[in-house]
């Protein structure tokens, strides 16, 4: 299979993201409106922009400790990567929060006064970008969108700082990606997208994308009362084509489902042989620190963290272990870029 080809210094940053088995397992604490409007629902005053930076600092003070790296945006998440652990990496987001909704086509947009260089040099050891892309959308949309990836796999480049391409897929005819209708079509839209952006033009180093199925619809996993959309063996062909889409290093995120079905779901990947890297994980891992954190404040927040937090992620790297491949693997490494230092995870 073809190997990524990438310089030394991305592969020292890419070590700084990982454990020294070379799996990624990170949390991702970048959400900003969504993650505001949840904690000003609650009975504290948590309202503006200052309970949004007090909680991603508890997030990252309390559970960084157990994580290979955190994903924080710039825009509020800066003081939180302040409190990280020391040997916590760091990965930043380049991206405006959402989407244009009066715009066809959900296309993206960059934070106007940040750019790769200044992410470098506020400390970050890679960069985020998060793109929304139906790959059967019309031809004139998408290359917008491909054109978007490259500038930055540009940028990336010339700063020799790591290009991390999230990627959620949707149906542009089709307004919900939870039902029935999108499940049958997600395999296509997921695995299709990855082989796009595992093109050399993009400049991506990692790709950070969605499991190929909802899990909600698959045998054995779908609530009562629901049939289910795919068998077992079905998924794990998916899990298998997934893999086989791309050469690049490629981490699952959660997209908000609950820690445990988050975890069975990479044991299912692993069975089918699919050959990912680690994850990048926050709602699975923190989301119910939320409504603690706006209920009953801070104190009880960094308790639940200290506690249910901790043991979420523990629990999410023991089944990395089990389960993830190194990213070493899939690239074209001279012998003194393969010596790793030994590190507590």
């Amino acid at each position: 299979m073809k190997k990524l080809n990438i310089s030394h210094g991305k592969v020292a940053h890419l070590k700084k993201l990982s454990d020294e088995q070379g799996i990624i397992g990170a949390l991702a604490i970048d959400q900003r409106g969504s993650l505001k409007k949840m904690l000003a629902s609650g009975e504290q005053v948590l309202s503006g922009d200052s309970a949004l930076i007090d909680f991603k600092k508890l997030i990252s003070s309390q559970l960084t400790p157990y994580a290979t790296s955190i994903l924080l945006d710039p825009e509020f998440g800066l003081p939180a990567a302040d409190l990280r652990a020391a040997d916590c990496g760091l990965i930043v987001a380049y991206e405006k929060t959402g989407y244009d909704a009066t715009a066809e086509g959900r296309l993206p947009d960059l934070l106007p006064n940040w750019s790769v260089g200044r992410i470098r040099e506020a400390g970050a050891d890679a960069v985020k970008v998060l793109l929304y892309y139906d790959v059967d959308d019309k031809p004139e949309i998408n290359d917008v969108k491909q054109a978007w990836v490259e500038r930055i796999g540009s940028e990336c480049l010339a700063e020799d700082l790591p290009y991390f391409l999230e990627i959620l897929t949707y149906d542009a005819q089709n307004s919900s990606v939870l039902d029935a209708d999108y499940a049958r079509v997600k395999p296509h839209k997921v695995n299709e997208a990855m082989k796009v952006f595992s093109e050399d033009r993009y400049h991506v180093d990692v790709l950070k994308v969605e499991v190929p199925v909802n899990m909600k619809f698959a045998e054995g996993f779908a609530p009562e009362g629901l049939d289910p959309v795919y068998s077992l063996d079905q998924v794990k062909d998916y899990f298998r084509e997934q893999s086989a889409a791309t050469h690049l290093p490629f981490i699952f995120l959660s997209a908000g489902v609950s820690a445990q079905l988050f975890q069975e779901t990479l044991k299912i990947a692993h069975e089918a042989g699919s050959l990912f890297n680690g994850v990048l994980c926050g709602r699975a891992t923190w989301k119910p620190a939320v409504s603690v954190f706006a209920e009953e404040g801070p104190e009880a927040a960094k308790a639940w963290l200290d506690e249910a937090g901790r043991q979420h992620i523990e629990d999410l790297n023991q089944v990395l272990r089990q389960t993830a491949v190194s990213w070493e693997d899939k690239l074209d490494l001279p012998f003194e870029d393969r010596k790793w230092q030994v590190r507590d995870f």
